[in-house]
């Protein structure tokens, strides 16, 4: 018979995380942990407790056993069929709101949505944008949908590949995308939570730069006059990214850093 204080050091894992995963199983609080510590944990919750425990051991992201990740302050549903949601992303949302503004009509499409992260936050922070989602992923796509219903969130979803995905009528203010970037023989692939993420959502299978390259080269034919292009990269791609988007024409490029201080967002106006 193991207890509720005897759970949480039993394997090992850091506080916080055995706390998570036990509130997960249990249904209780952090608080309902510490009044019921000596309460017997029954047998299912003890086993059910058990798996996640040693997935996590065995390096499986909180987030996946969890099937959520906080992002701008909302909890998003996660799934293995999705980039978990970072923090750093966060920088391109606020680059989006600043330079197209909250209170103004906005036409906007997120590129390779995944969990929907991007669109459902802008959707919600700025109400009068017109927000669509695009990914290759059906099983993404339906991740991000649901995030859509649960947050309240009027995004439409479109599955295809980038731009191509979408009606040919129409244009936008703002295009923003989180595409793969990680170069194909970058030791981080096979380090960490990237492991177990999606591998099509890391990397386009070359040097880093193909999905970049493409967003750029054809964003200028679906951005209206003063629209802007918007996408996160790796820490070591802004001067790349800088001169794909000077190739194709886009104006006020410019590089900002996340909070590490590292490149990490790329933008540019279309005149």
């Amino acid at each position: 018979m193991t207890t509720i204080t005897e759970a949480l050091r039993h394997f090992g894992l850091p506080r916080l995380e055995a706390r998570l995963l036990l509130c997960a199983t249990t249904g209780l609080s952090h608080a309902g942990l510490v009044s019921a510590g000596m309460d017997v944990l029954d047998e299912a919750a003890w086993l059910a407790f058990s798996a996640l425990a040693r997935r996590r051991l065995a390096g499986e992201p909180i987030a996946y056993l969890l099937g959520e990740r906080e992002f701008y302050s909302r909890r998003f549903l996660v799934s293995h069929d999705v980039l978990i949601p970072r923090p750093e992303t966060e920088h391109l949302v606020e680059a989006a709101l600043d330079k197209v503004g909250r209170n103004h009509a906005a036409r906007v499409v997120d590129l390779g949505t995944g969990s929907g992260a991007i669109a459902v936050t802008l959707a919600l922070e700025a109400p009068q944008w017109q927000v669509s989602a695009v990914d290759l992923s059906a099983q993404a796509l339906v991740v991000a949908q649901h995030n859509a219903a649960n947050l309240g969130a009027q995004v439409r979803f479109y599955q295809g590949s980038w731009l191509a995905a979408l009606p040919a009528a129409g244009r936008f203010e703002l295009i923003v995308s989180n595409p793969p970037y990680i170069d194909a023989n970058d030791h981080h692939l096979t380090e960490g939570d990237v492991r177990f993420e999606p591998r099509m959502a890391l990397t386009d299978g070359h040097d880093g730069l193909d999905c970049l390259r493409e967003i750029a080269a054809t964003a200028p034919a679906r951005l209206a006059a003063g629209g802007w292009l918007m996408v996160e990269h790796g820490y070591d791609q802004g001067a790349a990214c800088r001169s794909l988007f000077v190739a194709a024409g886009f104006e006020q490029v410019a590089t900002l850093p996340d909070l590490a201080g590292n490149d990490r967002i790329t933008l540019g106006q279309w005149r």
